[in-house]
């Protein structure tokens, strides 16, 4: 296993007490559709973890495979200006939470993250996450990634 996925899989019981089964996949897992296309799950059931600058505050969005992250939704759901929301930068998000863009888990960060979910992942029975690298994922029912995370629903997203 990649040293980042044994990371976090360890971490993951250190910190939650939780044991998940991290999965690597033989290919990486550029876009949503890949990893679902990898993990033999439909589109909908991977969560994406979007991290977004927030008024300089970083904040990770869990979001349904086929969605985006509506910025100016997000910005008027948070209560900021819709000129303080972007996607955050790799570097930023490197220093802050620990993990690169492409891997991030939806927990056990560096820094604790204001987290929101998408409700439509909630419709499932189970979801696929990133599990610090490109190629670690795993499978969690929603509520417990929800719980987990200490996420908020929010309806902040457009398809595709």
């Amino acid at each position: 296993m990649h040293p980042r996925a044994a990371e976090f899989r360890d971490r993951v019981i250190e910190e939650l007490g939780v044991d998940l089964e991290v999965h690597e996949l033989p290919e990486g897992t550029r876009t949503a559709q890949d990893a679902a296309d990898a993990a033999g799950c439909r589109l909908s059931q991977i969560s994406k973890s979007m991290v977004m600058d927030v008024d300089d505050e970083l904040v990770l969005v869990l979001t349904s495979g086929p969605n985006r992250v509506d910025e100016e939704a997000l910005a008027e759901a948070l209560g900021v200006e819709a000129d303080t929301v972007a996607p955050a930068s790799p570097d930023s998000v490197k220093e802050t939470l620990g993990w690169s863009i492409g891997g991030v888990p939806p927990f056990v960060h560096d820094t604790a993250v204001e987290t929101y979910i998408d409700p439509d992942l909630l419709e499932h029975k189970e979801v696929w996450s990133g599990a610090g690298t490109p190629k670690a994922v795993f499978p969690i029912d929603p509520a417990s990634l929800k719980e987990l995370t200490s996420a908020t629903v929010i309806e902040v997203f457009t398809d595709g």
